[in-house]
């Protein structure tokens, strides 16, 4: 299968909820919700992906001659690049009946370790998604990400039971989250936590925990102080709040005051450059979501190796043309606004 194939496959399953575009740039989704388009005017993806093509890789090849090296460390578990696929939920409602989330987890985790990467897992209002995905790491030696949503305390107890039996090295909250709507209008409603709350969810995680949703230098500080492990500089693609700054432009602020976490960025980053972009601005690693749907819906198992593969082999060759043989040696000086 080639990249082309893929997406051609693509998107005779996900019509008409996404037109699985040769690059997924949220202009032709706008603000269609359901499917996979942004928030109020629409432009939070599309602003996203625009933020990283205004920033440019300076080249240099003057250097000894290196085969880079790309393996990442992820708490402890050697990923191959250091790139992860996000968490996604309601895909049947979102991007076509063809899987539902359960189907849709199953396929991501097991493909993104044999890949060499890692995948973080959705959940939703059915209990039976987490539960799924806690199942499928698990067969997989805990190689991957359990992300909880903002719940209740009560509902969070449950939902750490099925991260225990899940053998996961490190479980993710996407507070962010907390602005879909139908978490609002659950009872005992879901949403905002005060650091004092997500403390106590840490604690009560008992492992190594990420907090997704962070586009301010002093969310960071309270994730910090809550007694998180990392971050996610995130705005969930537009989806949770109209005309938010792209990743992009609030990531060197929040890395650099970030010292002591795990930072990783997500939206808009579709491309091995555009990974090299993020490290260089502070990231330790990305995370990308909507490709990785595409990559499913569009080829299953093989169009998640076949992703990854291609966002590699960029990475790779960016790395070459710059002069950085290892991710730590990516610099702020190598790409230019």
């Amino acid at each position: 299968m080639t990249y082309k194939e893929l997406l051609e496959s693509a998107r005779e399953s996900m019509k008409p909820h996404c037109l699985a575009c040769a690059e997924c740039n949220g202009r032709a989704c706008g603000s269609s919700v359901p499917g996979p388009g942004s928030k109020g005017s629409g432009d939070g993806a599309a602003r996203n992906f625009d933020a990283w093509r205004e920033i440019r890789v300076n080249m240099d090849t003057i250097h000894p001659v290196f085969e880079p090296d790309t393996r990442f460390d992820f708490f402890g578990q050697e990923l191959k690049y250091p790139v992860l696929a996000g968490p996604v939920g309601a895909v049947n409602m979102h991007y076509g009946d063809k899987y539902n989330d359960m189907q849709y987890n199953e396929i991501l985790v097991k493909a993104c370790a044999d890949a060499g990467i890692a995948a973080f897992t959705g959940d939703g209002m059915n209990p039976e998604v987490l539960e799924a995905a806690s199942a499928v790491i698990a067969r997989f030696g805990g190689r991957g990400i359990p992300t909880v949503k903002p719940w209740d305390s009560v509902t969070l107890k449950r939902k750490f039971v099925l991260v225990d039996q899940s053998h996961c090295s490190v479980v993710a909250m996407d507070i962010d989250a907390a602005g879909l709507p139908f978490l609002q209008n659950m009872d005992p409603p879901a949403g905002a936590k005060s650091v004092e709350e997500l403390a106590e969810i840490i604690r009560m995680a008992g492992r190594p925990f990420i907090v997704k949703g962070i586009m301010t230098v002093a969310g960071a500080m309270k994730a910090k102080e809550a007694g998180a492990a990392g971050i996610i500089v995130s705005n969930h693609g537009g989806r949770v709040l109209d005309q938010c700054p792209s990743t992009a432009e609030v990531l060197p602020e929040i890395a650099e005051a970030a010292e002591g976490m795990m930072v990783l960025v997500d939206g808009g980053i579709r491309s091995g450059v555009d990974v090299f972009k993020a490290l260089a601005l502070g990231a330790d690693a990305v995370v990308i979501a909507r490709p990785y749907v595409t990559a499913v819906y569009g080829g299953a198992e093989e169009g998640v190796k076949l992703y990854t593969e291609k966002i590699g082999a960029e990475l790779a060759d960016a790395m070459k043309m710059c002069g950085a043989p290892t991710l730590s040696d990516i610099m702020e000086s190598m790409v230019r606004w």
